[in-house]
């Protein structure tokens, strides 16, 4: 799988311009050089009006292969999308929350700071338990020691200080 080939992808695929009323925002392996074969495409945006979110996914995607959408009736619950272009997975979630306030971003953001502030360790030992087969967060979790739900670990870090984090990650066996 070419990684880098992904940004391309979601230039051809015209998602971001098409998306744009909806801040749209990539997440996920891709964005943070930890991808294994199979990872997806993963886009959050704030679904303010989902009716008119699913109609632009609908309009533009729905001839895609492997083209999916699933909408609730539930007012919590996001629109998601599924489709392949270009042979790569898209995952879109549009949720009426503005994006800073999803988990999706702010597991992102949280694996983005932690990455940001190690010397290359904690990428590596992420990546060895994602090659073997786990998930981001519970790769992240378990690498960092964190008990419990790793989703739930995940998002308590999002208000530790870049500080704190640092200790944290040192304190960690990164092998």
């Amino acid at each position: 799988m070419n990684v880098g080939h992904y940004a391309s992808t979601v230039t051809s695929s015209a998602v971001m311009e098409r998306l744009k009323p909806f801040d749209p925002r990539v997440v996920g392996t891709l964005p943070l050089d930890l991808a294994v074969a199979g990872s997806d495409i993963d886009i959050v945006c704030h679904a303010f009006d989902p009716d008119a979110f699913a109609e632009i996914i609908w309009t533009h995607y729905r001839s895609a292969a492997d083209f999916a959408i699933y909408r609730w009736t539930s007012d919590t619950r996001p629109v998601i999308a599924r489709f392949v272009w270009d042979g790569w997975l898209f995952e879109l979630f549009g949720d009426q929350r503005p994006v800073d306030r999803q988990q999706g971003w702010i597991h992102f953001e949280v694996e983005r700071r932690l990455l940001a502030l190690d010397d290359g360790r904690l990428r590596r030992a992420v990546s060895k338990l994602r090659a073997g087969g786990l998930k981001t967060e519970p790769a992240f979790a378990a690498v960092l020691g964190i008990a419990g739900d790793p989703y739930r670990g995940l998002l308590a870090l999002a208000a530790e200080t870049d500080a704190a984090l640092r200790v944290r990650i040192a304190t960690c066996d990164l092998g």
